[in-house]
């Protein structure tokens, strides 16, 4: 109140002192308005086509969290928490429904400076029918936008699954988003963000979206602890066919995550809608072969995973590469990601219980980083002769350390105090016997 008391001061003094001089200045303000008429850009104007392509992709990607996410997720864990990880995803889904609108939009997407968007437009503040973002209006902007803020803390949960309390991961996952997402999505995607002005390429969510979950994720699962019985103890999931079709869902879902990040319905889209489906259909050839070798048989839940971690790595470079760098990211994606969850999380003995460090994590930093070579045109890119492959690689390199770090360092912290006021990050040993469908929400997913 009191800056718009003085706000309102300093117009009414501004008034004042002007009154005198109004008449005599009266030509002259109109021969420099018509002038300036005559020089300003016209109004954007609302493009139809781009609104009804981004009204489509932003319903494609609240569908990646309810419910494809929510299936697949599900279908993964143990028939005694089926419940569990449904309405984790499904109550996350509400929380920062509301979150972005108080503040996360804002913290994203004001202009108050290179690391942090401010607060200027908190609870949507300025934003109308009438308010234009580009071609499409600024409330579908915020609404498409709105659906990634919902997705990146949705897919933390997958790593600390049938052991947390309930109030604890609502907590954390509502800090969480607001000063480690929103401030990481002001630097790589506002347009004074100091990531997009260093020229990192991510068109919709490598650094944003997979690194910073990826990281949050291994942090939660090493504080809260592996589940009761891990590594010995086998944790089958209860339901493959809901797994397979939560999977389906993601990657149908994931043309509106990647192609409606041009938020155009343009050239630009569709090339971006076909690299991400070759990128995680070679994802899942090659993560199956890495399972024929070693294990002698191909399973449909490493298809399936392999799928995810070609969708997670083609996301960052959807915007730059062609086909042919989109069937060497999703091969690589498909391998490495393959190491990284079952060989190396093997080694290092966390308990990441959906693998969402190896596929997200690893995945989208492998995108993050191959983008520098396959945006080249001589590869299949859109960077012309005088593209520098080198510093490229560089600026990729720093802007996904820096995500790490900073995700790192505030995920502990956070979880920390979600502790002291939880009384505890974990549920009782009984609580985890028994199942959080039962101990947590009081109802079974099966009769």
């Amino acid at each position: 109140m009191k800056r718009i008391a003085c706000i309102l001061s300093l117009m009414a003094g501004i008034c004042l002192i002007s009154f005198p001089v109004l008449a005599q200045e009266a030509a002259e303000t109109a021969t420099a308005a018509a002038a300036a008429e005559e020089s300003a850009e016209p109004a954007p104007e609302l493009n139809g086509a781009n609104t009804a392509w981004i009204l489509t992709a932003t319903a494609l990607v609240l569908f990646m969290t309810i419910p494809g996410l929510s299936l697949f997720y599900a279908g993964l864990v143990g028939r005694k928490n089926v419940l569990s990880v449904l309405m984790h995803c499904f109550m996350i889904t509400a929380v920062m429904s509301v979150l972005w609108l108080a503040f996360g939009y804002s913290i994203a997407f004001g202009d108050a400076n290179p690391y942090f968007g401010g607060f200027g437009s908190i609870f949507a503040s300025g934003i109308t029918a009438d308010s234009m973002s580009g071609d499409i209006p600024e409330f579908l902007f915020f609404g498409f936008q709105m659906t990634f803020f919902i997705i990146t803390p949705a897919l933390m949960v997958g790593a600390f699954v049938e052991r947390m309390k309930f109030s604890a991961m609502l907590l954390f996952t509502s800090i969480w988003a607001l000063v480690v997402y929103a401030p990481v999505c002001h630097w790589v995607w506002a347009g004074n963000g100091f990531m997009l002005e260093s020229g990192t390429m991510d068109l919709a969510g490598g650094i944003v979206v997979h690194i910073t979950a990826g990281i949050g994720a291994l942090v939660v699962c090493i504080m809260v602890g592996p589940r009761k019985g891990y590594p010995t103890a086998q944790f089958q999931p209860h339901s493959l066919p809901l797994c397979v079709t939560g999977t389906g869902m993601l990657w149908v879902g994931w043309f509106g995550f990647n192609a409606g990040s041009q938020l155009a319905a343009n050239g630009d889209a569709a090339q971006t809608l076909v690299v991400t489906h070759l990128s995680a259909a070679t994802a899942t050839i090659v993560w199956s072969l890495a399972e024929k070798i070693k294990n002698g048989k191909a399973s449909v839940l490493g298809a399936v995973t392999g799928s995810i971690a070609g969708l997670a790595a083609i996301t960052p470079a959807s915007g730059e590469v062609g086909p042919i760098g989109a069937l060497a990211i999703g091969a690589a994606s498909g391998f490495v990601c393959w190491y990284a969850s079952v060989i190396l999380k093997a080694k290092l003995g966390y308990d990441d219980s959906l693998d969402v460090v190896g596929v997200h994590g690893v995945g989208g930093l492998v995108g993050t980083l191959l983008v520098a070579f396959f945006a080249a045109s001589s590869l299949g890119g859109k960077q012309g002769a005088d593209y520098a492959i080198g510093g490229q690689f560089m600026t990729q390199l720093t802007s996904s350390a820096i995500t790490i770090i900073y995700t790192l360092v505030l995920s502990i912290i956070i979880l920390k105090v979600v502790g002291i006021v939880c009384g505890g990050l974990r549920v009782s040993e009984s609580e985890e016997q028994d199942g959080l469908d039962i101990s947590a929400h009081g109802e079974s997913g099966y009769n």
